[in-house]
């Protein structure tokens, strides 16, 4: 397993895992504390794990939390999915940049995310499971949600949305969210 920093994104990394295939199917490490610690996280901060199953087009997020937010390790353990991270951190050097990725359940890659950063992603396949491991319990008076098809951050979704929640739908644009922030 190999650690990578993600260039648009400060304190990003893709965690790249090789798996070993046979007649029998595959074999993969998903997470390697040394590996995690290698890169300065604290591989004993993640207090839980959840997975979510999605249909080919449903998009889920952009979701963050306020406060001290959370950061998170998400991977494609199966189908595949176009994720995205926007970084809204004002202290950060990559402030609002974007970044996409492709996660598979082929390559069980996994992605670190830093808190303060937003989170999304959309199924690619007919079944695309997502897991999360996360570094704090969750609150829900903490929940913020971007709407996805904002134009300021114009993300290229691959597939019409053909399902989401009614807080991804309703979801405010990314400047009345950061209006809210500051009052």
């Amino acid at each position: 397993m190999k650690a990578t920093e993600v260039p648009e994104i400060a304190g990003a990394y893709l965690f790249e895992s090789t798996p070993y295939a046979d007649e029998r199917g595959f074999f993969c490490r998903t997470f390697d504390a040394d590996v995690v610690r290698s890169v300065g996280l604290d591989p004993h901060s993640f207090v839980q794990d959840s997975v979510s199953r999605s249909a080919r087009g449903v998009l889920r997020g952009l979701h963050l939390r306020s406060g001290a937010g959370e950061a998170k390790l998400v991977r494609c353990s199966y189908g595949r999915i176009f994720d995205v991270v926007v970084d809204l951190r004002t202290d950060s050097p990559t402030y609002r940049n974007r970044a996409f990725f492709t996660l598979s359940g082929e390559t069980q890659a996994t992605l670190y995310i830093p808190a303060g950063c937003a989170h999304g992603f959309q199924a690619l396949t007919e079944t695309a499971d997502t897991s999360y491991r996360i570094d704090r319990s969750h609150d829900p008076s903490q929940d913020v949600t971007i709407a996805f098809n904002d134009p300021e951050l114009g993300i290229p979704w691959p597939l019409p949305a053909t399902s989401m929640s009614q807080r991804d739908r309703e979801a405010p644009s990314l400047a009345e969210v950061l209006k809210q922030q500051k009052s």
